[in-house]
Protein backbone atom coordinates (compact mmCIF):
# COMPACT_ATOMS: atom_id res chain seq x y z
CA UNK A 1 0.00 0.00 0.00
CA UNK A 2 3.05 2.20 0.04
CA UNK A 3 3.61 2.00 -3.53
CA UNK A 4 4.82 5.53 -5.21
CA UNK A 5 2.50 7.44 -6.68
CA UNK A 6 2.29 6.95 -10.34
CA UNK A 7 -1.10 6.70 -12.55
CA UNK A 8 -0.11 3.74 -13.97
CA UNK A 9 -1.30 -0.07 -12.72
CA UNK A 10 1.97 -1.71 -14.56
CA UNK A 11 1.26 -5.20 -14.47
CA UNK A 12 -1.65 -4.06 -17.21
CA UNK A 13 -1.68 -2.36 -20.80
CA UNK A 14 -3.76 0.56 -21.32
CA UNK A 15 -5.87 -1.09 -24.13
CA UNK A 16 -6.82 -4.35 -21.64
CA UNK A 17 -8.00 -2.54 -18.78
CA UNK A 18 -10.28 0.14 -20.90
CA UNK A 19 -11.77 -2.22 -23.48
CA UNK A 20 -15.49 -0.78 -24.62
CA UNK A 21 -18.52 -2.51 -24.06
CA UNK A 22 -19.74 -0.54 -27.49
CA UNK A 23 -20.32 -2.50 -30.57
CA UNK A 24 -18.14 -1.33 -34.07
CA UNK A 25 -19.84 1.81 -35.64
CA UNK A 26 -22.11 1.78 -32.10
CA UNK A 27 -22.52 5.43 -30.86
CA UNK A 28 -20.32 6.38 -28.58
CA UNK A 29 -19.14 9.69 -26.26
CA UNK A 30 -16.17 9.97 -24.85
CA UNK A 31 -15.58 10.11 -21.39
CA UNK A 32 -18.98 11.29 -20.35
CA UNK A 33 -18.18 10.99 -16.24
CA UNK A 34 -14.87 13.44 -16.68
CA UNK A 35 -16.79 16.05 -18.94
CA UNK A 36 -20.46 15.92 -16.86
CA UNK A 37 -18.09 15.97 -13.39
CA UNK A 38 -15.86 19.28 -14.58
CA UNK A 39 -18.99 20.89 -16.63
CA UNK A 40 -20.94 20.65 -12.93
CA UNK A 41 -17.98 21.58 -11.03
CA UNK A 42 -17.41 24.87 -12.93
CA UNK A 43 -19.95 26.60 -10.46
CA UNK A 44 -19.40 24.06 -7.36
CA UNK A 45 -16.30 24.76 -5.88
CA UNK A 46 -17.32 22.45 -2.90
CA UNK A 47 -16.19 19.53 -5.15
CA UNK A 48 -13.29 17.85 -5.53
CA UNK A 49 -11.75 14.68 -6.85
CA UNK A 50 -10.20 11.95 -5.67
CA UNK A 51 -8.64 8.72 -7.35
CA UNK A 52 -6.64 5.72 -5.92
CA UNK A 53 -3.64 5.43 -9.25
CA UNK A 54 -6.45 5.53 -11.63
CA UNK A 55 -7.40 9.02 -13.00
CA UNK A 56 -7.06 8.12 -16.49
CA UNK A 57 -8.69 5.08 -16.11
CA UNK A 58 -12.27 6.87 -14.04
CA UNK A 59 -11.79 9.66 -16.48
CA UNK A 60 -11.06 11.80 -13.92
CA UNK A 61 -8.42 12.91 -15.28
CA UNK A 62 -9.94 15.61 -16.91
CA UNK A 63 -11.24 16.99 -13.73
CA UNK A 64 -7.51 16.74 -12.38
CA UNK A 65 -6.24 18.68 -15.00
CA UNK A 66 -9.51 21.52 -15.37
CA UNK A 67 -9.01 21.73 -11.34
CA UNK A 68 -5.77 20.94 -10.32
CA UNK A 69 -6.06 22.45 -6.95
CA UNK A 70 -8.94 20.46 -6.25
CA UNK A 71 -7.65 17.35 -7.24
CA UNK A 72 -6.04 14.33 -5.14
CA UNK A 73 -4.05 11.81 -6.10
CA UNK A 74 -4.11 8.81 -3.02
CA UNK A 75 -1.56 6.30 -4.63
CA UNK A 76 -2.75 2.72 -4.54
CA UNK A 77 -4.28 2.78 -1.36
CA UNK A 78 -8.19 2.22 -1.68
CA UNK A 79 -8.71 2.17 2.02
CA UNK A 80 -7.52 5.97 2.45
CA UNK A 81 -8.81 6.87 -0.33
CA UNK A 82 -12.25 6.35 0.96
CA UNK A 83 -10.95 7.62 4.64
CA UNK A 84 -9.90 11.04 3.35
CA UNK A 85 -12.68 11.71 1.43
CA UNK A 86 -14.61 11.17 4.60
CA UNK A 87 -12.57 13.33 5.99
CA UNK A 88 -13.59 16.04 3.47
CA UNK A 89 -16.94 15.49 3.55
CA UNK A 90 -17.43 16.27 7.57
CA UNK A 91 -15.47 19.55 6.32
CA UNK A 92 -18.39 20.54 4.14
CA UNK A 93 -16.81 19.23 0.85
CA UNK A 94 -18.69 17.17 -1.73
CA UNK A 95 -15.83 14.75 -2.26
CA UNK A 96 -15.85 12.19 -5.82
CA UNK A 97 -13.37 9.20 -5.00
CA UNK A 98 -13.24 7.12 -8.13
CA UNK A 99 -11.29 3.60 -8.45
CA UNK A 100 -12.08 0.07 -10.03
CA UNK A 101 -15.08 -1.65 -8.37
CA UNK A 102 -13.36 -4.54 -7.18
CA UNK A 103 -11.11 -2.17 -5.11
CA UNK A 104 -13.87 0.72 -4.16
CA UNK A 105 -15.76 -2.51 -2.59
CA UNK A 106 -14.12 -5.37 -1.53
CA UNK A 107 -10.73 -4.00 -0.82
CA UNK A 108 -11.92 -0.82 0.92
CA UNK A 109 -15.14 -2.39 2.14
CA UNK A 110 -15.13 -1.32 5.80
CA UNK A 111 -14.08 2.09 5.71
CA UNK A 112 -17.29 2.58 3.68
CA UNK A 113 -18.98 1.33 6.15
CA UNK A 114 -17.45 3.09 9.32
CA UNK A 115 -15.91 6.61 7.95
CA UNK A 116 -18.43 7.39 5.04
CA UNK A 117 -21.99 5.82 5.74
CA UNK A 118 -22.52 5.12 9.03
CA UNK A 119 -21.88 9.16 9.65
CA UNK A 120 -24.24 9.64 6.42
CA UNK A 121 -21.13 11.62 4.64
CA UNK A 122 -21.60 13.18 1.47
CA UNK A 123 -19.21 11.09 -0.75
CA UNK A 124 -19.79 10.19 -3.94
CA UNK A 125 -18.09 6.91 -4.69
CA UNK A 126 -17.56 6.29 -8.96
CA UNK A 127 -15.84 3.02 -9.60
CA UNK A 128 -15.33 1.56 -12.96
CA UNK A 129 -14.88 -2.01 -14.29
CA UNK A 130 -18.07 -2.99 -12.56
CA UNK A 131 -19.23 -6.73 -13.39
CA UNK A 132 -18.22 -8.00 -16.49
CA UNK A 133 -16.68 -5.28 -17.98
CA UNK A 134 -13.18 -6.44 -17.98
CA UNK A 135 -11.35 -9.39 -19.19
CA UNK A 136 -8.76 -9.78 -16.66
CA UNK A 137 -10.33 -12.25 -14.64
CA UNK A 138 -11.90 -11.97 -10.79
CA UNK A 139 -9.25 -10.05 -9.60
CA UNK A 140 -10.30 -6.95 -11.73
CA UNK A 141 -14.02 -8.69 -12.43
CA UNK A 142 -16.24 -6.50 -9.90
CA UNK A 143 -19.35 -9.70 -9.97
CA UNK A 144 -20.62 -8.89 -6.44
CA UNK A 145 -20.42 -5.02 -6.00
CA UNK A 146 -24.18 -4.49 -6.37
CA UNK A 147 -24.59 -7.18 -3.21
CA UNK A 148 -21.75 -5.84 -1.13
CA UNK A 149 -23.20 -2.27 -1.43
CA UNK A 150 -26.97 -3.00 -1.17
CA UNK A 151 -26.04 -4.11 2.07
CA UNK A 152 -24.84 -0.99 3.80
CA UNK A 153 -27.13 1.00 5.25
CA UNK A 154 -27.74 4.94 4.07
CA UNK A 155 -26.08 4.10 0.89
CA UNK A 156 -27.55 4.65 -2.62
CA UNK A 157 -26.71 2.85 -5.41
CA UNK A 158 -26.85 3.39 -9.00
CA UNK A 159 -25.47 1.72 -12.27
CA UNK A 160 -26.22 3.80 -15.65
CA UNK A 161 -26.96 2.26 -18.67
CA UNK A 162 -25.12 4.49 -21.26
CA UNK A 163 -23.27 8.39 -21.50
CA UNK A 164 -26.34 9.63 -21.08
CA UNK A 165 -27.38 8.32 -17.92
CA UNK A 166 -24.10 9.12 -16.36
CA UNK A 167 -24.05 12.67 -17.71
CA UNK A 168 -27.50 13.44 -15.85
CA UNK A 169 -26.81 10.97 -13.11
CA UNK A 170 -23.64 12.99 -12.21
CA UNK A 171 -25.66 16.32 -11.11
CA UNK A 172 -28.16 14.60 -9.14
CA UNK A 173 -25.98 12.48 -7.46
CA UNK A 174 -23.75 15.09 -6.14
CA UNK A 175 -27.10 17.24 -5.45
CA UNK A 176 -28.04 14.34 -3.26
CA UNK A 177 -27.59 14.33 0.57
CA UNK A 178 -25.56 11.57 2.00
CA UNK A 179 -23.71 8.48 0.34
CA UNK A 180 -23.67 7.12 -3.30
CA UNK A 181 -21.88 4.21 -5.37
CA UNK A 182 -22.38 4.67 -9.11
CA UNK A 183 -21.05 2.13 -11.39
CA UNK A 184 -19.12 3.77 -14.03
CA UNK A 185 -18.47 3.09 -17.90
CA UNK A 186 -15.67 5.22 -18.84
CA UNK A 187 -13.58 5.90 -22.64
CA UNK A 188 -15.84 5.58 -25.11
CA UNK A 189 -19.17 4.90 -23.66
CA UNK A 190 -22.27 3.76 -26.01
CA UNK A 191 -25.08 6.43 -26.36
CA UNK A 192 -28.54 4.36 -26.83
CA UNK A 193 -31.16 6.15 -24.63
CA UNK A 194 -31.51 9.59 -26.12
CA UNK A 195 -33.93 7.35 -28.58
CA UNK A 196 -36.14 6.68 -25.92
CA UNK A 197 -36.91 10.45 -24.86
CA UNK A 198 -35.06 9.56 -21.45
CA UNK A 199 -33.71 11.45 -18.63
CA UNK A 200 -32.07 9.97 -15.62
CA UNK A 201 -34.24 10.85 -12.26
CA UNK A 202 -32.73 9.30 -9.11
CA UNK A 203 -34.50 6.54 -7.58
CA UNK A 204 -36.74 6.02 -10.53
CA UNK A 205 -37.16 3.44 -13.27
CA UNK A 206 -38.49 4.29 -16.98
CA UNK A 207 -40.28 2.51 -19.09
CA UNK A 208 -38.62 2.66 -22.37
CA UNK A 209 -40.76 0.40 -24.38
CA UNK A 210 -43.68 -1.80 -23.71
CA UNK A 211 -44.73 -5.59 -24.33
CA UNK A 212 -47.14 -7.74 -23.94
CA UNK A 213 -45.30 -11.15 -23.80
CA UNK A 214 -42.41 -10.40 -22.07
CA UNK A 215 -41.29 -7.47 -19.10
CA UNK A 216 -37.39 -6.93 -19.08
CA UNK A 217 -36.11 -5.25 -15.85
CA UNK A 218 -32.25 -4.17 -16.51
CA UNK A 219 -30.01 -1.95 -15.22
CA UNK A 220 -26.19 -0.82 -16.14
CA UNK A 221 -25.69 -1.74 -19.53
CA UNK A 222 -28.10 -4.88 -19.44
CA UNK A 223 -30.50 -2.24 -20.34
CA UNK A 224 -28.83 -1.88 -24.17
CA UNK A 225 -28.64 -5.42 -24.49
CA UNK A 226 -32.63 -5.62 -23.48
CA UNK A 227 -33.10 -3.13 -25.95
CA UNK A 228 -31.24 -4.77 -28.63
CA UNK A 229 -33.24 -8.29 -27.65
CA UNK A 230 -36.42 -6.97 -27.78
CA UNK A 231 -35.73 -5.56 -31.03
CA UNK A 232 -34.14 -8.95 -32.43
CA UNK A 233 -36.95 -10.54 -30.56
CA UNK A 234 -39.92 -8.63 -32.56
CA UNK A 235 -39.01 -10.51 -35.41
CA UNK A 236 -39.75 -13.71 -33.82
CA UNK A 237 -43.14 -12.30 -33.01
CA UNK A 238 -41.94 -11.74 -29.46
CA UNK A 239 -43.44 -8.54 -27.87
CA UNK A 240 -40.92 -7.44 -25.34
CA UNK A 241 -41.21 -4.61 -23.06
CA UNK A 242 -37.95 -3.04 -21.47
CA UNK A 243 -38.12 -1.09 -18.00
CA UNK A 244 -34.90 0.36 -17.05
CA UNK A 245 -33.79 0.49 -13.57
CA UNK A 246 -30.49 2.84 -12.77
CA UNK A 247 -31.34 2.94 -9.09
CA UNK A 248 -30.69 0.01 -7.34
CA UNK A 249 -30.78 1.65 -4.14
CA UNK A 250 -33.42 2.49 -3.49
CA UNK A 251 -35.54 0.79 -5.50
CA UNK A 252 -38.41 2.40 -7.37
CA UNK A 253 -41.38 -0.33 -5.87
CA UNK A 254 -44.22 1.72 -7.47
CA UNK A 255 -43.27 1.56 -10.82
CA UNK A 256 -42.27 -2.04 -10.32
CA UNK A 257 -44.87 -3.32 -8.99
CA UNK A 258 -47.21 -1.40 -11.61
CA UNK A 259 -45.15 -2.72 -14.55
CA UNK A 260 -45.13 -6.39 -13.20
CA UNK A 261 -49.00 -6.32 -12.47
CA UNK A 262 -49.86 -4.23 -15.45
CA UNK A 263 -49.87 -7.81 -17.54
CA UNK A 264 -49.68 -11.88 -17.12
CA UNK A 265 -46.32 -11.81 -18.75
CA UNK A 266 -42.66 -13.78 -18.51
CA UNK A 267 -40.62 -11.02 -16.08
CA UNK A 268 -36.95 -10.94 -16.54
CA UNK A 269 -34.54 -9.40 -14.47
CA UNK A 270 -31.31 -9.01 -16.73
CA UNK A 271 -28.00 -7.64 -15.15
CA UNK A 272 -24.13 -7.27 -14.96
CA UNK A 273 -23.64 -8.67 -11.84
CA UNK A 274 -23.76 -12.17 -10.22
CA UNK A 275 -27.40 -13.02 -9.67
CA UNK A 276 -26.65 -13.40 -5.94
CA UNK A 277 -27.64 -10.14 -4.21
CA UNK A 278 -28.24 -7.94 -7.16
CA UNK A 279 -30.84 -6.25 -9.14
CA UNK A 280 -32.42 -9.84 -9.17
CA UNK A 281 -32.50 -10.65 -6.00
CA UNK A 282 -33.92 -7.19 -4.71
CA UNK A 283 -36.99 -7.46 -7.40
CA UNK A 284 -37.96 -10.93 -6.42
CA UNK A 285 -38.08 -9.87 -2.94
CA UNK A 286 -39.94 -6.95 -3.59
CA UNK A 287 -42.47 -8.95 -5.47
CA UNK A 288 -42.91 -11.65 -2.87
CA UNK A 289 -43.25 -9.56 -0.29
CA UNK A 290 -46.21 -7.81 -1.87
CA UNK A 291 -47.72 -10.62 -3.01
CA UNK A 292 -47.26 -10.17 -6.68
CA UNK A 293 -46.97 -13.24 -9.00
CA UNK A 294 -46.57 -13.76 -12.34
CA UNK A 295 -46.77 -16.42 -14.78
CA UNK A 296 -42.92 -16.83 -14.62
CA UNK A 297 -39.77 -15.17 -13.44
CA UNK A 298 -36.54 -15.73 -14.44
CA UNK A 299 -32.49 -13.73 -13.39
CA UNK A 300 -30.12 -13.06 -16.69
CA UNK A 301 -27.23 -12.61 -14.42
CA UNK A 302 -23.70 -13.99 -14.01
CA UNK A 303 -23.41 -17.07 -12.28
CA UNK A 304 -22.09 -17.86 -9.05
CA UNK A 305 -18.64 -18.61 -9.63
CA UNK A 306 -15.22 -16.87 -10.66
CA UNK A 307 -15.60 -15.83 -14.20
CA UNK A 308 -12.99 -16.81 -16.76
CA UNK A 309 -10.33 -14.31 -18.11
CA UNK A 310 -10.31 -13.52 -22.30
CA UNK A 311 -12.05 -11.02 -24.95
CA UNK A 312 -15.33 -9.10 -23.64
CA UNK A 313 -17.30 -10.37 -26.35
CA UNK A 314 -16.63 -13.95 -26.03
CA UNK A 315 -16.81 -13.67 -22.36
CA UNK A 316 -20.67 -12.25 -22.61
CA UNK A 317 -21.78 -14.44 -24.85
CA UNK A 318 -19.78 -17.35 -22.49
CA UNK A 319 -21.60 -15.70 -19.45
CA UNK A 320 -25.07 -15.42 -21.12
CA UNK A 321 -24.88 -11.13 -20.98
CA UNK A 322 -24.90 -10.79 -24.62
CA UNK A 323 -27.37 -10.00 -26.80
CA UNK A 324 -27.90 -12.73 -28.90
CA UNK A 325 -27.35 -14.85 -25.74
CA UNK A 326 -30.03 -13.21 -23.81
CA UNK A 327 -32.63 -13.71 -26.60
CA UNK A 328 -32.23 -17.14 -26.88
CA UNK A 329 -32.45 -17.47 -22.69
CA UNK A 330 -35.51 -15.64 -23.31
CA UNK A 331 -37.21 -17.85 -25.99
CA UNK A 332 -35.77 -21.25 -24.49
CA UNK A 333 -37.99 -19.66 -20.86
CA UNK A 334 -40.96 -18.99 -22.94
CA UNK A 335 -40.91 -22.27 -24.73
Amino acid sequence: MNAPVTDKKPRLTTSAMIASIAAEGQRVKAAPFGKALVDYAATRPDVVGLTADLAKYTDLHLFGQAYPERFFQMGMAEQLLMATAGGMAKEGLVPFATTYAVFGTRRAYDFIHQVIAEENLNVKICCALPGLTTGYGPSHQATEDLAMMRAVPGLTVVDPCDALDIEQAVPQIAEHPGPVYMRLLRGNVPLVLDEYDYRFELGKAKLLRDGADVLIIASGFMTMRALEAAAALAADRVDVAVLHCPTIKPLDEATLLQQVRSKPRLVVVAENHSVVGGLGEAVASLLLQHGVHPPAFRLAGLPDAFLDAGALPTLHERYGISTTALSERIKAWLG
